[in-house]
């Protein structure tokens, strides 16, 4: 049990971490007059991500589980997913937040991936790390009821970002 909570800490460090740099960034782009969508959808989400995680953590005390061969799947999805957030992170640079903002004169990430995956931070870093962390903990009732409550928050603050986006993309 004491390598899946020091590995679900490391993991859960780098997400403070990603949090501390979307508000100073929130701060930023605040004064440059952004507005917030979805407010109270990003609040839910907020809670369960939380949720999430500290019920995985929880299913896998529970249970006593060990770090086993599932576990170290669980961190190898969760690497790929962080990754994927850090690079998500340094290509929206000064924009990138965990609520959804829309700055005046908001730039449109146009490189590969971008193009290539729609909405990458969302199916290729939250949907693994959820995914990631079920694994590490073995966490079977949190993935199969969490990640569908999980996903239909995920889907309101899709469409919520594609209405606000609408403009920007007639405008190029």
């Amino acid at each position: 049990m004491r390598y899946i909570i020091f590995t679900f800490i490391v993991f859960f460090a780098l997400r403070l971490i990603s949090l501390s740099y979307s508000i100073r960034n929130e701060k930023h782009i605040r004064k440059k007059g952004a507005v917030q969508y979805g407010k109270f959808n990003s609040l839910l989400l907020t809670l369960a991500h939380i949720a999430f995680y500290f019920s995985a953590l929880y299913e896998a005390y529970i249970s006593e589980t060990d770090f086993n061969a599932l576990s170290v799947w669980g961190v190898g999805v969760m690497t790929f997913a962080y990754a994927m957030l850090f690079y998500v992170i340094y290509k929206l640079h000064d924009v990138w937040t965990v609520k959804l903002y829309i700055v005046p004169n908001h730039r449109i990430e146009r490189s590969f991936l971008f193009r290539k995956v729609r909405h990458p931070n969302y199916y290729l870093n939250i949907i693994p790390e959820l995914i990631g962390v079920s694994l590490l903990c073995n966490a079977w009732y949190t993935v199969a009821i969490g990640l569908p409550l999980y996903g239909c928050l995920l889907a309101i603050r899709i469409r919520q970002e594609e209405n606000a986006m609408k403009a920007l993309w007639k405008q190029e």
